[in-house]
């Protein structure tokens, strides 16, 4: 897949450098993939949850980190939309429509 935004990831791991590894690790195994469907998807990060509007959310280091990316499968691209911590994703999904981001 293709990834647009992961300047927002290297943002993150500034502040939060627990997080680069793991991010890094998503990042890699996101580059590598070939996702055409959902199933696809979810064969790779289990975990993901679809949220709507092509919106999923990835769960990042035992869910302690949060990434929300648009997927477009006909197009092979992952564009990042938001990284954050847990607590920083639950405070964001109360107060905006994350299928916005």
């Amino acid at each position: 897949m293709y990834v647009r935004g992961s300047r927002i990831i290297e943002d993150f791991c500034k502040k939060h450098a627990d997080a680069a590894e793991p991010l890094e690790q998503w990042l890699s195994a996101v580059k590598k993939a070939q996702w055409k469907m959902h199933s696809d998807l979810k064969a790779s990060f289990p975990s993901a949850d679809y949220v709507g509007n092509k919106r999923y959310v990835f769960d990042i280091k035992g869910n302690h980190h949060r990434i929300v990316g648009l997927v477009v499968f006909f197009e092979g691209v992952v564009e990042i939309r938001y990284v954050g911590t847990h607590a920083e994703y639950t405070k964001l999904n109360k107060t905006k429509d994350i299928t916005t981001l």
